[in-house]
């Protein structure tokens, strides 16, 4: 693995914290507003804050023609609409730590989907990834059955939010894209919270408006840091960063979000998410790391 600049190890070490600690924030939020209500409206304004950033930059923020029209409208659905809405619906129902576990299962069935549908070969390592996964998921999934108030559900929330971030990705990696990845992500994030408010009327409790400062602090952190500080770390990353050293940083997310709820809301592991947080580390690492 190439050695790292001091800049770029330190722009890594952030992104990790800020994606890690994102998830028990989240429930911080989750306390007192409804989960698409949050979603909607972190966002609805992370959207409008990069969107001023990325002007500054002087970079193309404005589709031109019908083509990059859609691409906004076919990769938002399942990078940004399917991932979003599900795991925050997910996290609502789980624990931080886990629900961070189960969401970056989505290299794996990336590689799985591609498999299945695109002609990729099935090798060793992917079949240890699936099986590593799939142990991870049963040890989750026994723990949340074996408790009264467990809430299994909130396990297959998180499967399909995973499985439309791999979806997303395979048609990423496909498209001929000419419009600028950052304008790309700009409106997705508008597009799909244009979709989420009104589920949020339908679906959500009705909302009051009024917060306690910790969720405040958590809107806050939604905005500007998981929407906007860690989305310009990671498009200045990913432009320079091996992909082995990106594989490292997203297994690294879900072990951040476990040993980090417990200082944000003092959601404490049970052995079975230190045990399938190692499952999905060995998975990841088997489907992503390249033998030397």
């Amino acid at each position: 693995m190439p050695i790292l600049s001091r800049r770029q190890l330190v722009g890594l070490t952030l992104l990790v914290l800020a994606w890690g600690i994102n998830w028990p924030v989240m429930k911080v939020a989750l306390r007192e507003m409804g989960p698409l209500y949050f979603r909607a409206l972190t966002m609805g304004l992370g959207a409008l804050a990069l969107a001023a950033y990325f002007a500054t930059r002087r970079l193309r923020l404005v589709p031109r023609g019908w083509a990059e029209w859609r691409a906004v409208a076919v990769l938002g659905l399942p990078n940004i609409l399917g991932w979003h809405a599900l795991s925050i619906i997910g996290v609502a129902q789980l624990p931080a730590g886990r629900a961070a576990t189960l969401g970056f299962t989505m290299p794996v069935w990336t590689v799985l989907l591609s498999v299945l549908f695109y002609g990729e070969k099935l090798t060793a390592r992917l079949a240890l990834g699936v099986a590593a996964v799939l142990a991870g998921i049963t040890l989750l999934l026994w723990n949340e059955i074996a408790q009264i108030a467990g809430r299994p559900a909130g396990i297959a929330w998180m499967q399909g939010a995973a499985f439309c971030w791999a979806l997303g990705t395979i048609w990423m990696r496909r498209a001929r894209l000419t419009l600028p990845a950052e304008a790309l992500l700009v409106w997705m994030m508008l597009a799909a919270t244009a979709v989420l408010i009104p589920l949020a009327l339908w679906l959500d409790p009705p909302q009051r408006w009024s917060f306690s400062a910790p969720v405040w602090a958590s809107l806050a952190w939604g905005v500007f840091i998981n929407y906007g500080l860690a989305q310009v770390i990671w498009f200045a990353l990913v432009r320079v960063l091996p992909a082995t050293t990106s594989a490292m940083s997203v297994m690294a997310v879900p072990i951040i979000g476990i040993l980090s709820a417990p200082l944000v809301i003092g959601e404490w592991p049970h052995w079975q998410d230190l045990a399938a947080m190692a499952c999905v580390v060995v998975a990841i690492g088997a489907v992503l790391l390249r033998r030397a």
